[in-house]
């Protein structure tokens, strides 16, 4: 075991682990998969509904399924992998996911199907929280630190985009069981290599007895929530069930931050999110993921329907904002993060993002891809890609390492929370446009031809309708940023802890087992 010790109280220098670079590759892999199942399985439902007998009624379970348990179940699989350990708890996510896959793509009837989307909810939600912890833990020193969440947030950023690329693919040249079965291979390459490669770092368990009020609270009430509005895109928010959800969520989630308040080992100890910077990271990019998610759903419409994109054309179609959130994340918030403070990345990015989503708003039949699209998605990639990296990065900075599954996994809450409600709010808000704008323009459409012109104008008119509400969140996330983030610039090994410290001053660095 290698270690320099200082007196109590004083810094412990750690020897970094020399394979911690090779885990980042079998932690990035893992991280990619998740992401792009998010979107992948969106692109093959079609074919899918189609051939299990899937009513319309109920094809929206296949992504309601997986969002409840993933959703649900976050901060669950945070404790346990804080618990159990980070890296057991990688593996058996990714063995899970592997055979959750297995049994979505050689499903024969839609209950075998749902049934498949939620166990890959449950193992993901245990896979997510553990892949960003081990990164928390792993890479200590500010420049490291930097370069690894850098690759991570691009991937975390761009996956869902690739995902619609990869989707399209399988989807039009094999068959729609493909968008599952490709998973398998992702899953058994990240797990072996993070079997063999990952050291976890000692004394970093959090070995408490498990807060079963906690587990139950969080769970129900995460549910509520993601059901609540998953179930308003469908029936309307006036639904009585969609309202009943809501308040349920309230009630639930009260009571779970009275819990957490009184009991001797919390599942999420307020702690992590009373300070101030990660609740404005959590809170800023929960915003941030509803504009996006909302856009992803609207341009795939806009380009296959409006523009008569095939899925592999639709995919291709999304390549500048995948190389903008790459470009943003590993060039201009990698090499920033440790010169300037968090903020003055998050706040321009996600500005810079809202520019993209204003060029957007231009939107008609037959704009231009080269005029329209390709500026905005590019500037929307650049933006996003440069927020989301130092806050992948400070969110589980300074914290306690018993703390940093549950850190990690309120990060992936207000990520999957927030596309939920995006998905939700935004389409309402678009399909009451397009309703509003039809009903007072298909008077004046005499031929059949003009009356499907005036629709497809509406379509483009409900997605501009719901871009400018994305603008306006956008705008709130970058001064959310800029407000409540207020932890200066991580400079050498130091990062900043939650009571403005030192965070070696703070906690002992555990020291890696060699």
């Amino acid at each position: 075991m290698s270690q320099t010790a200082a007196t109590a109280g004083k810094a412990v220098r750690v020897v970094p682990d020399a394979n911690r670079w090779k885990a980042l590759v079998f932690i990035a892999l893992a991280q990619l998969m998740v992401v792009l199942d998010a979107t992948i399985v969106n692109i093959a439902l079609p074919s899918a509904q189609q051939d299990l007998g899937i009513s319309d009624g109920n094809r929206q379970w296949v992504v309601t399924a997986y969002a409840l348990a993933f959703g649900g179940l976050l901060l669950f699989g945070g404790r346990i992998a804080d618990l159990w350990g980070r890296k057991r708890a990688f593996v058996l996510g990714l063995g899970g996911f592997a055979a959750a896959s297995a049994l979505g793509g050689a499903a024969t009837n839609e209950a075998m199907m749902f049934g498949a989307r939620a166990l890959q909810g449950v193992f993901g939600a245990l896979l997510a929280p553990a892949a960003l912890s081990l990164l928390a833990v792993m890479f200590t020193d500010g420049k490291e630190r930097a370069k690894a969440f850098g690759i991570y947030g691009a991937i975390a950023g761009g996956g869902g985009a690739v995902g619609l690329i990869l989707g399209g693919f399988l989807t039009e040249y094999l068959d729609w069981r493909w968008t599952f079965f490709v998973n398998i291979p992702f899953a058994v390459v990240a797990a072996a290599g993070a079997y063999f490669v990952i050291r976890e770092p000692g004394g970093s368990r959090n070995r408490s007895s498990l807060d079963v009020p906690g587990v139950v609270l969080s769970t129900l009430g995460l549910v509520a929530l993601v059901y609540g509005f998953t179930r308003a895109e469908s029936e309307g928010w006036s639904d009585s069930l969609t309202i009943g959800m809501f308040v349920a969520s309230a009630v639930l989630l009260a009571a779970f931050v009275a819990v957490e308040a009184k009991v001797k080992a919390p599942l999420l100890p307020l702690r992590v999110i009373t300070e101030r910077n990660r609740g404005g990271i959590y809170l800023s990019l929960g915003l941030a993921i509803i504009a996006m998610f909302g856009l992803f759903l609207f341009l795939t419409y806009y380009l296959q329907i409006v523009k008569d994109y095939s899925p592999v054309k639709t995919g291709f179609a999304f390549l500048p904002m995948i190389a903008g959130m790459i470009a943003g994340s590993t060039q201009i918030g990698t090499r920033l993060m440790t010169r300037v403070a968090p903020r003055l990345l998050m706040g321009p990015g996600f500005l810079a993002a809202a520019l993209g989503m204003l060029v957007l708003t231009r939107l008609e039949i037959d704009s231009s891809y080269a005029a329209v699209l390709l500026p905005g998605m590019l500037l929307l990639g650049l933006g996003m890609g440069t927020a989301f990296m130092p806050a992948m990065s400070l969110a589980t900075q300074g914290v306690e390492p018993r703390d940093s599954g549950v850190a990690s996994a309120m990060v992936n809450t207000s990520q999957q929370v927030g596309g939920a409600i995006g998905t939700a709010l935004l389409n309402t808000i678009a399909a009451s446009a397009t309703t509003s704008y039809i009903t007072d323009h298909i008077g004046g459409a005499t031929s059949r031809s003009q009356q499907q012109l005036v629709q497809l104008q509406g379509q483009v008119q409900g997605y501009t309708s719901a871009i400018w509400f994305a603008v306006g969140i956008l705008v709130v996330a970058a001064a959310i940023a800029v407000t409540f983030i207020n932890a200066g610039r991580p400079g050498g090994t130091t990062v900043v802890g939650s009571s403005g410290q030192a965070a070696q001053d703070e906690v002992p660095v555990p020291v890696l087992a060699h």
